[in-house]
């Protein structure tokens, strides 16, 4: 019994750990500073930006992460971030320096 519910628990954890994608280098929280100042979390499948988590997905190529909301008012919207290095990203509105 115990071997089928870890299983279970297991098996629905890797089905959700895909819905989305993985965000890459850029998953973590990260700090952005331009004429808009947040803290963005890039988690697979969503984000949190002031309390608010959205459901994106992913798409990574190379240095480029681009992110559509699969929800809400951006829905269909998409964001490209280029990472600069392992601490840095940038986007057309502002930078990302890594949190943790």
């Amino acid at each position: 019994m115990m071997k089928t519910y870890f299983a279970a628990v297991v098996t629905v954890s890797a089905l959700l750990a895909g819905c989305g994608g993985s965000p890459g280098a850029l998953e973590g929280t990260w700090k952005a500073s331009g004429p808009i100042h947040m803290i963005i979390t890039f988690r697979p499948g969503e984000t949190e930006t002031l309390g608010v988590i959205e459901h994106v997905d992913y798409r990574v190529d190379g240095d480029t992460v681009q992110l559509t909301y699969k929800d809400g008012l951006m829905k269909g919207s998409s964001l490209r971030f280029v990472l600069v290095d392992h601490d840095t990203a940038t986007n057309p509105m502002y930078t990302l320096r890594r949190v943790r």
